[in-house]
């Protein structure tokens, strides 16, 4: 293999990995946030025995997503040096903001949190877990802005002495359609996650007969987490399909595996056989419904692969008569119907649970049992899935329209130094990954923590009426 195709294994690998963390950090901090101030309203332990059993899961989660997440930075610089050379002055703005800003105010408010039980009144303690994941919406939005960029560069010239794109409009960059939409849709599906994530593990407990009044509660907020997001997830994934047809049309045609130009195009449910031929084989599809979900009416037009490649020749004649423009259809085509399928299957498994579980029924089934402690798996596979879609769907492009994959990595690196870090990394991850699942599984079967001190503030209001000191 050479030192290309090394280094987009590399990267894929850490990314996939780095990404499982993310959805479950971005959408269970706002669970945890919402069990304290149900805490905070009603006064009732149980929600305090919530926000930190599953503010200890969070925070697993957080910890392991800050570890993987540095090494994405660095490998632009490692294996991507032409890339980063290329875009670093538009591509770096974003993710300099997402470092001195957002992480910033999600780590300060999240150490806060940690350490301010005992310490700080109730209200402002509160707070900080409220900005904390006001944080990390902070820092996920700037983060897709710069992969929006890739996806649709805008707010940039190249400058013709250097070859370098060079920013001229931040508000381009982090305002375009391509970035808000990704945002909508991602927290969307991260909420998904969580709302699996709890519903699970609570119905779970409840099942073994584990603190069946902790528990019960976390149960509906779970399940309707994954139902009103699985709703918003669609909304705007519709909003995404239209964006993508304008901006992107061979991703589409790719998930689709449409090699000629059609009226009326199907949506293609199933495809038996190999669908990376001239044509798909064996298609179950819905006449109409992709030309809807592209454009909004049954009847347009959408792109074939055949004709956009010809198109994509005829655009970009500075890279040869032989180059194709076409990414690789399998992986496009079933990652696209594995980050709805599985995500649907969550939303199916909060209809199932709020009726199992009504009126303080409990389904005693193995079967249940081994849905409820698996269910986080599927959209979580899902939105990895959808991610992959995403990166795959762009290439040959790594800047779409202005640098292809090749031209970006660094020339200097021989696939003997790649294979190097590659297994090193795989290796590090894979001693992660076993922490990570031990000491998760460690806590959910401690099960929420018993309250021994009615009010964990009691210590901070009886410094309330203290003085305070400045000494140095």
């Amino acid at each position: 293999m050479e030192a290309l195709d090394l280094a987009r294994w590399q990267f894929g690998i850490t990314t996939v990995y780095h990404f499982l963390f993310v959805p479950l950090t971005l959408g269970t901090v706002w669970l945890v946030a919402g069990f304290q101030t149900a805490y905070y309203r009603t006064g009732k332990l149980k929600y305090l025995q919530l926000t930190k059993f599953f503010g200890k899961l969070f925070l697993i989660n957080f910890a392991m997503g800050v570890v993987t997440g540095i090494v994405q930075e660095f490998q632009f610089g490692m294996n991507w040096s032409e890339y980063s050379r290329f875009v670093g002055d538009v591509f770096g703005a974003p993710l300099a903001m997402e470092g001195l800003l957002a992480f910033f105010l999600e780590s300060t408010f999240l150490g806060l949190w940690i350490f301010g039980w005992d310490r700080l009144p109730k209200k402002l303690h509160l707070a900080t877990i409220w900005l904390a994941a006001a944080g990390t919406m902070l820092s996920a939005y700037f983060i897709l802005a710069a992969n929006a960029f890739m996806q649709h560069p805008v707010g940039f010239e190249i400058d013709p002495e250097t070859g370098r794109a060079v920013l001229n409009d931040i508000g381009a960059v982090l305002f375009q359609n391509t970035a808000y939409i990704a945002f909508f849709h991602t927290i969307a599906a991260s909420f998904l996650v969580s709302g699996a994530g709890v519903a699970g593990v609570a119905a779970w407990k409840v099942m073994k007969n584990k603190q069946v009044d902790v528990f019960r509660p976390a149960i509906k907020v779970g399940a309707w987490t994954i139902l009103v997001s699985a709703v918003f997830v669609s909304v705007s994934g519709d909003m995404d399909m239209k964006v993508m047809v304008e901006q992107q049309p061979m991703k589409v045609a790719a998930a689709e595996a449409i090699y000629e130009t059609q009226d009326q195009a199907p949506f293609s449910v199933l495809s038996i056989g190999d669908v990376s031929g001239d044509e798909a084989t064996d298609v179950i599809a819905i006449p109409g419904l992709l030309s809807w979900l592209a454009t909004g009416d049954f009847n347009a037009p959408v792109q074939g692969i055949n004709d956009l490649q010809q198109q994509y020749l005829e655009e970009y004649p500075q890279y040869g008569p032989d180059m194709n423009y076409v990414p690789y259809v399998p992986v496009t085509y079933w990652g696209f119907r594995l980050m709805i399928g599985l995500g649907m299957i969550a939303a199916l498994y909060a209809l199932w649970v709020l009726w199992a579980f009504r009126g303080g029924r409990t389904p005693r089934s193995r079967f249940a049992s081994i849905a409820s402690a698996s269910i986080v798996l599927f959209p979580l596979l899902g939105i990895s899935a959808g991610w992959i879609f995403t990166e795959m769907g762009r290439q040959p492009w790594i800047v779409f329209g202005e640098q292809i994959t090749a031209d970006g990595v660094s020339p200097l690196v021989g696939a003997g130094e790649v294979w190097l870090t590659m297994i090193g990394f795989t290796l590090v991850y894979a001693v992660l990954a076993v922490i990570e699942v031990g000491l998760l599984l460690k806590y959910i079967k401690a099960g929420a923590p018993e309250v021994v001190v009615e009010d964990p503030y009691a210590e901070a209001k009886k410094d309330d009426d203290k003085q305070l000191y400045f000494a140095y």
